[in-house]
């Protein structure tokens, strides 16, 4: 198996639901007692809360390349960003590393390719929804893209900052983001998009009306195979 860094924290949350699914990955496929060769550096998510509301990205990407060359200078052959708005600053990393950085938008849309959708609805933080980061990187695969009003923008954005990122998933903000969902597929929306990586917490992707492409999921499983040598 090869060794991935992972680059969490943001939040903790989801960075336990990465951990969690990649190693039950490696023990289901090679059995025993294995588990993955991971490397987390473990960022604390206040200050970088902080510095995304006042516009402070130079500062991140800075800090997100350290924690990148930390992580390949402690052996790790790979790297994943366990975050989708930090995905702002990918470049930092390939910049300042030599080794595979896994980008979300681009497993997602593989995922998305692979049942023959192409057009769907993005969920996430009001930067992923209204910035082109994580929306032209998809669009770069052929994914048409819808993003919520600015109303529900910030009530996703909400749940996203208030709730979730503290590790909550609230009842009540477990049936907005239904309603929400309904709604879209009313609207003729072909999926859902969950572009952040605790959005899962609050929304059922096995039940819901549309089909559901939960990113922190699937970047979890193509980390899960790079690291069992599929490239």
């Amino acid at each position: 198996m090869r060794k991935l860094g992972l680059i969490g924290g943001m939040s903790w949350a989801s960075t336990a639901i990465y951990y969690e699914k990649i190693n039950r990955g490696v023990r289901q496929r090679l059995g025993g007692r294995h588990s993955a060769p991971l490397i987390i550096e473990s960022l604390d998510f206040e200050p970088i809360a902080n510095a995304q509301s006042n516009g402070e990205w130079d500062v991140l990407g800075d800090q997100l390349a350290e924690s990148a060359r930390r992580l390949a200078g402690a052996g790790a052959e790979g790297l994943v960003l366990c975050s989708n708005t930090m995905h702002k600053l990918y470049d930092y990393l390939t910049d300042a590393v030599d080794i595979p950085v896994l980008h979300v938008g681009d497993v997602t849309a593989a995922a998305m390719h692979a049942v023959n959708i192409s057009r769907a609805a993005l969920f996430g933080t009001r930067f992923t929804m209204s910035e082109g980061f994580l929306r032209d990187r998809l669009k770069s695969h052929g994914i048409e893209l819808a993003i919520p009003d600015p109303d529900r923008m910030a009530e996703i954005d909400r749940i996203i900052f208030d709730e979730l990122v503290m590790g909550e998933a609230r009842v009540e903000s477990k049936r907005t983001m239904k309603t929400f969902i309904t709604n879209l597929e009313k609207a003729g929306n072909e999926a859902v998009i969950l572009g952040c990586t605790e959005l899962v917490m609050v929304v059922n992707t096995s039940s819901a009306v549309l089909p559901i492409f939960d990113t922190t999921s699937l970047h979890a499983d193509a980390a899960l195979e790079w690291i069992l040598g599929a490239d």
